[in-house]
């Protein structure tokens, strides 16, 4: 191995979002380390500057940070290897091609857009089963070479790929790969604007940064021979691969933001709790050889191995990703979550400047842990808690609320005022007796003053809904409900 303690690094390169493919990446990375006793890497990738997006390193590492994926080097996080920026190691990038060049593994190629394009084209005339570059800047002399670089001719820098060459290597989830090297283009290392391709800067911070293990999404494996080549060349150890599985949408084409939300960023603003998303991509390709489902950061970190990572796509079942929030949701703390939902409260430009004690909170959450899957559904579920009614479910109103419901309800608010300090128990005996009184079913009262305290039919035991509102409450919006609906 390179270095006997494990260093591996998540590289994404600045185009916006972190895709949630990226972040199983990221943990399979972190997961992989921390089991190991290892390092993890932050890396910039941002040589590719027709799509770098303004502010997207800082949304990646926002992302990460949240998620709980804390790197051990990286931007803002310097070791001995920085600068961990791409664009701030273009000298490097240099140097090693020169080195390339000089021992005839690489070469100038000075053939404008319109000659490739042409190339394309023929090739693909010609049904070819792939176009590549047909080496024909190999064949210049020195003195021409010389002379169209003095000139200052746009060139780039390709790699020499060696014609009937069998490219082999050994991948942790795939086994033996084998490629044929004529079907490995003369892959372009340094481009015209003096910025390295993915290919070249990657070979050269993984060696650079002591890489020991590559473990990266299964699109990247059709360019590892093209990174074999270049670690021979180099004449360099190369780190242990690994390439994880495609995400599939459940048509079982690949993931993509046409079927839904793709962003780790969508996901945290709908209210998904960052435990229940890392739990959830944990297992999109991986699982620990039982049907365990529910895990948390340190069992993930325990159990995991690359060699339970799956060859097979894995499909991204939104269905699962919402049970395990509700999962997780109901074992966090009273604590945790009264700090969630005031999080969630002051959001609401209704809500903001109301205060409501932590007792009040905890007896809400109690009320409604069990019928809720996102912190959000608290206030969405039930916003009487929150608010009084501004109006009344229709079907409850046609169905529960009689003619004689009004005298009904008055004789259970004059009990209900005669409370003192009333616990739950204390307003169910108060219905019980006024319905005795009135020789009529509990649910001639439950129904009625379920609608007139909540305005909807449906949630929490009514006597639970009294009891959290309060007396006070309780008696207000009865008498609301009592003019409003007729």
């Amino acid at each position: 191995m390179i270095n006997e303690i494990p260093r591996v690094r998540f590289a994404p390169s600045p185009t916006g979002y972190l895709h949630v493919g990226g972040l199983r990446t990221a943990l399979y990375n972190y997961l992989f380390a921390k089991h190991n006793n290892g390092e993890f890497i932050l890396r910039i990738e941002d040589t590719d500057r027709n799509r770098y997006v303004e502010g997207a390193v800082e949304n990646l590492i926002e992302a990460l940070k949240w998620c709980g994926l804390e790197y051990d080097e990286g931007p803002g996080k310097e070791g001995k290897f920085d600068p961990y920026l791409q664009s701030h190691r273009l000298a490097l990038y240099k140097q090693y091609s020169e080195e390339l060049i000089a021992k005839g593994h690489a070469y100038y190629c000075f053939c404008t857009l319109e000659r490739l394009e042409a190339l394309k084209k023929e090739q693909q005339a010609q049904k070819l089963p792939q176009a590549k570059y047909d080496k024909l800047c190999l064949h210049l002399s020195e003195e021409e070479t010389r002379a169209k670089l003095t000139s200052g001719m746009p060139k780039v820098v390709r790699l020499n790929v060696e014609p009937d060459q069998k490219i082999i290597f050994e991948d942790v989830v795939r086994g033996k790969v084998e490629f044929e090297s004529n079907n490995v283009d003369d892959q372009v290392l340094i481009k015209s604007d003096g910025y390295p391709t993915y290919h070249l800067a990657n070979v050269v911070d993984d060696h650079l940064m002591k890489i020991t293990h590559v473990i990266r999404g299964e699109e990247w494996l059709s360019s590892t021979p093209k990174h074999i080549l270049l670690y021979d060349f180099f004449e360099w150890e190369k780190p242990i691969f690994a390439h994880l599985p495609l995400l599939l949408n459940p048509d079982r084409s690949k993931l993509s933001k046409r079927q839904g939300d793709v962003a780790v960023e969508d996901y945290r603003a709908k209210g998904y709790l960052k435990d229940a998303l890392v739990n959830f991509v944990a297992l999109l390709g991986w699982n620990a050889g039982d049907d365990k489902e529910f895990y948390s950061m340190n069992e993930l970190v325990e159990k995991f191995s690359l060699e339970r990572v799956n060859k097979s796509g894995a499909v991204f079942d939104l269905e699962k990703l919402n049970w395990l929030n509700a999962e997780h949701l109901r074992k966090k703390t009273d604590e945790e979550l009264v700090l969630m939902l005031r999080t969630e409260i002051h959001k609401n430009p209704e809500l903001k400047s109301k205060r409501y004690s932590d007792e009040y909170l905890i007896n809400v959450i109690t009320a409604m842990k069990e019928r809720v899957s996102f912190i959000p559904e608290f206030l969405t579920k039930s916003p009487y808690f929150f608010e009084a009614p501004k109006e009344y479910e229709e079907s409850a109103k046609q169905k529960n609320w009689k003619a004689e419901t009004p005298e009904e309800l008055k004789k259970l608010r004059n009990a209900f005022f005669l409370l003192t300090n009333p616990a739950k128990e204390d307003y169910e005996h108060a219905l019980k007796q006024v319905a005795a009184e009135l020789s009529i079913g509990v649910g001639k009262l439950i129904h009625p003053i379920r609608l007139a305290t909540s305005g909807m039919s449906t949630g929490p035991g009514v006597y639970d809904i009294l009891y959290i509102l309060g007396k006070e409450e309780v008696l207000e919006r009865i008498d609301a409900a009592l003019v409003k609906i007729k």
